[in-house]
């Protein structure tokens, strides 16, 4: 059975995370990606660690949880494009490509020749998505940036965490860049539009995707809740702006969290802590008059929820229809029924002959279904074969190249 893009052809000149999460993304569902990486050296993430995976002797490698977490299903060649020859191979291989990914800071691909517009010159239907800090164009275009950076200036800090008020309060970045894991799905989801509109145009397209834009993107309602009220939204830790009770409760043993989204959830939720009484008051009966007397409310759930553990109300939540949950450990979350059931953790081959434990891709396809074979690729693994077979370079023209250190 076929995979839904193995008719495509990447070239990732990507490296750290959003672009390798991109270009991952695409590797899942069957592209052919080409990790282009420094000699001798490789993508700096491949010396992001502890933890390493370890060979068959149990010794360390040199590539990191970090790395193999965004780098699987690649093929990996090692190529200096700061040389004239590094640059004449990127050129050669993007006329055989359907999409070029980088994240080089805005210019320097245009010193080296290999910018939009000259690669376009040698092939129209290129599509090339560049991901920056701060994109291709404006004040801060020029500057470098990074994961917590945008977490800080797109507000999302400033809606993560406790309150000021409470011991423990102040800004809080994500348990995850989720900034970079953002704009790598925001790229996928552009190079695959580009290649749709490609499908009646012929033509391909530059992509300008920047890290700063993605992250205010994911402030979403909360920027709508200021643009419509006027009112700057303040941390509030674990509960919603505009749902209750959404939110964490202590339990008499473990904390739960409770995703109420309508009033005859509510009404639920109420009858199975005993206390249907609670959901016909007026001050609770809507949604909207429970956010104005939150303060009243969440106290009188606190105090029911102590009666009984964690798990039981789970149980008892479960049995009433009413959305809850409990707060996992990473060990935990793969313990879980649902997730075993999902299939959501599996070893994959790695080169070194080891299994590689890995995350799997979410996406459930009918026709294609995802199938991953491989865990991330060693430095320069398919080096020879690509500019053999893609290119058709002889033995001594590589050779030539390894001595020069260009490859």
């Amino acid at each position: 059975m076929k995979k839904a893009l193995e008719h495509l052809r990447v070239l990732d000149l990507s490296r750290i995370f959003a672009g390798p999460w991109a270009t991952q993304n695409l590797a899942d569902l069957g592209a052919h990606v080409i990790k282009v990486e420094r000699p001798g050296r490789g993508d700096d993430t491949r010396a992001w660690g502890p933890p390493f995976l370890k060979d068959t002797e149990g010794q360390d490698t040199t590539n990191s949880s970090y790395f193999m977490s965004v780098n699987r299903g690649k093929h990996s060649i090692t190529l200096d494009i700061s040389t004239p020859e590094g640059q004449d191979i990127i050129r050669e291989l993007a006329k055989e490509v359907d999409v070029v990914v980088e994240n080089y800071k805005v210019g320097t691909l245009k010193r080296y020749g290999l910018d939009y517009e000259s690669l376009r010159a040698v092939n129209p239907r290129l599509v090339y998505c560049s991901i920056t800090g701060f994109g291709q164009t404006g004040p801060y275009a020029p500057l470098p940036g990074y994961d917590f950076v945008f977490q800080g200036m797109s507000g999302l800090m400033s809606l993560t965490g406790k309150p000021d008020s409470v011991p423990g309060g102040g800004p809080m970045k994500f348990g995850v860049a989720i900034t970079d894991l953002s704009t790598g799905m925001y790229a996928a989801f552009a190079i695959m539009a580009a290649i749709e509109h490609r499908h009646i145009s012929g033509q391909g397209q530059h992509i300008d995707l920047s890290l700063l834009d993605c992250s205010v993107s994911l402030t979403s309602y909360m920027s709508m809740n200021y643009f419509l009220s006027g009112k700057i939204p303040q941390r509030m830790g674990n509960v919603h702006s505009n749902i209750v009770p959404y939110q964490v409760f202590r339990c008499k043993q473990g904390d739960i969290i409770t995703a109420v989204g309508n009033d005859s959830q509510f009404a639920d939720m109420c009858q199975a802590m005993g206390k249907p009484e609670i959901a016909q008051d007026e001050r609770f009966k809507r949604n909207f008059d429970r956010v104005r007397n939150r303060d009243v409310l969440e106290p009188l759930i606190q105090e029911l929820l102590m009666q009984r553990t964690m798990l039981e109300w789970v149980d008892i939540f479960e049995q009433h229809n009413v959305p809850c949950g409990p707060i996992y450990t990473i060990d935990q979350v793969f313990e879980d029924q649902q997730v075993k059931h999902r299939g959501l953790k599996a070893d994959l081959n790695h080169e070194i002959g080891v299994p590689v434990p890995s995350v799997l891709n979410p996406i459930r396809l009918s026709g294609t279904p995802v199938e991953l074979e491989r865990s991330a690729p060693t430095l320069g693994s398919s080096t020879e074969r690509v500019l053999k077979e893609d290119l058709g370079l002889t033995e001594s023209q590589i050779a030539g190249l390894r001595e020069k250190g260009i490859i």
